[in-house]
């Protein structure tokens, strides 16, 4: 008779844990994404090689690898992004830890003294109580309706949408880094121009001043000289005041205070691959932002069961086992060791629709999750496609710039002739100088923003592309 509360018990036990296998809520469905399934701005390509995720080597700069490498290791905001992912990873830890038992030492000691007006005693009864005990204790929620198991869901979904934030931040950093050694780059080969305009633009004013030291030509010529040289000049300050604040930049991205970086010239860096004609749209799925909204929307649907399983009973089992006495000195002694084993429920009868108004916001939140997802997906495609058509673009305009370069400096040398000889004024050499230096400047412009479209098109699809003809063979 003595075991038939045990047995009663175990019995409860095992129907409660029969149940433990249903978990309210929705299970999560991932939503269609209604994108094109390619992108119609991508031009034919030569050749398709496989990028790698370290897109940025594609620029062939060691200078500018170094530098990432720099950031990815030292910039603030991953080492923030990093430090987000261990708490995730820790509160991850924790709802995990809510599947098991936890286990507690309890040891106390208590003095009472009765009350002579409202206890009920005799003259042998005790007037005081002391009690001494040592015992492990512990208490277990049953998971009958999967509370602990959406919080668990939600909680690991948490843990990799802050990994998937770092990856994000790490690769907006490191398009902030190549977009800027792009810039300073460009002010680079911008500043060999102006150096070479600076250079014609003195041996012009020298030509001047003794052309009108002989008296062949009116002093106007000479200050025309002037003040070109002098708008050459300002041009070259300008240019190295927009170098050093760029280097700046770069510097405080790589985390390096007093960051120096060699003088080179844009126009030495090749083009990356250009991207296939048939670059598949789901490419952007894998991006981490794209990755982040998604988990995020995980969590939000696990929350919906969380707030549902608020409308049924909780069950918990609670044990104690250790020694009681009333002296210390009897506290391990024979006897004095004692258990129990409990079994609680908790059942809501009225709360006045505050478990519903739970399930309310959850689902509301859901909803701007999945809001929030569409959009993230809706805005990476719209940003590939921004790159695509930039890229095309501006690889068009090169070509024209380039041939624009090439007659404005013919241009220049047949007025420089013209002039020497005689058979025309001043102003048409300034006026042809003056071109010459505008088509440079808007060829290497023209470059960068070509390379920044191709920083923007991996950054766009999360960092490169495969070749779908290799993989099919």
């Amino acid at each position: 008779m003595n075991n038939m509360p045990k047995i009663r018990l175990i019995s409860a036990l095992t129907a409660v844990f029969a149940l433990t296998g249903c978990a309210v809520g929705p299970d999560y469905l991932r939503p269609t994404a209604s994108l094109p399934t390619a992108y119609t701005e991508a031009a034919p390509a030569a050749t398709q090689s496989q990028v790698e995720t370290a897109w940025w080597t594609h620029f062939q700069d060691p200078i500018l690898n170094d530098l990432v490498d720099q950031a990815l290791n030292k910039n603030a905001d991953i080492r923030i992004a990093l430090a987000r992912v261990e708490q995730a990873a820790a509160a991850a830890r924790e709802s995990g830890a809510a599947f098991f038992p936890q286990i507690d030492a309890d040891v106390g000691g208590t003095n009472r003294k009765l009350s002579m007006k409202t206890a009920t005693w005799s003259a042998n009864s005790k007037q005081r109580i002391d009690t001494r005990s040592a015992a492990l204790t512990t208490s277990y929620e049953l998971d009958v309706w999967g509370r602990i198991r959406r919080s668990n869901e939600a909680a690991q979904a948490s843990l990799l949408a802050s990994q998937y934030s770092r990856d994000a931040i790490r690769l907006t950093i490191a398009g902030l880094i190549s977009n800027n050694y792009l810039a300073l780059r460009a002010y680079d080969a911008e500043t060999a121009v102006t150096a070479e305009s600076l250079a014609s633009r003195e041996a012009s004013l020298k030509l001047v001043r003794s052309r009108v030291d002989a008296g062949l030509v009116s002093p106007l010529d000479l200050y025309q000289a002037e003040g070109a040289l002098a708008a050459i000049q300002a041009q070259a300050a300008t240019l190295r005041l927009q170098r050093e604040l760029s280097e700046h930049q770069i510097a405080l991205l790589t985390g390096n205070p007093g960051l120096k970086i060699a003088v080179g010239d844009l126009r030495q860096l090749p083009m990356p691959p250009i991207p296939p004609a048939d670059l598949p749209s789901s490419l952007i799925e894998g991006r981490p932002d794209v990755r982040q909204a998604e988990e995020n929307l995980v969590a939000a649907n696990a929350g919906i069961g969380i707030a549902k399983a608020g409308y049924f009973p909780k069950f918990s089992l609670t044990a104690r086992f250790g020694n009681e006495s009333a002296a210390l000195a009897d506290l391990f002694s024979a006897g004095a060791n004692g258990w129990s084993l409990g079994m609680g429920l908790l059942m809501p009868i009225l709360d006045f629709g505050r478990t519903a108004a739970r399930v309310d916001q959850a689902k509301a939140l859901n909803q701007q999750s999945v809001i929030a997802w569409e959009n993230t997906l809706q805005t990476a495609f719209k940003e590939v496609r921004d790159a695509l058509v930039s890229l095309r673009e501006n690889s068009t305009a090169e070509a024209a710039q380039n041939a624009r370069v090439a007659s404005a400096q013919k241009a220049l040398d047949l007025s420089q002739k013209r002039y020497e000889a005689g058979y025309s004024g001043y102003l048409e050499v300034l006026d042809a100088q003056r071109t010459s230096n505008e088509a440079l400047l808007a060829m290497i412009a023209t470059r960068q923003a070509r390379l920044a479209a191709s920083v923007d098109l991996f950054k766009a699809i999360g960092g490169g592309w495969k070749d779908t003809a290799k993989q099919a063979g």
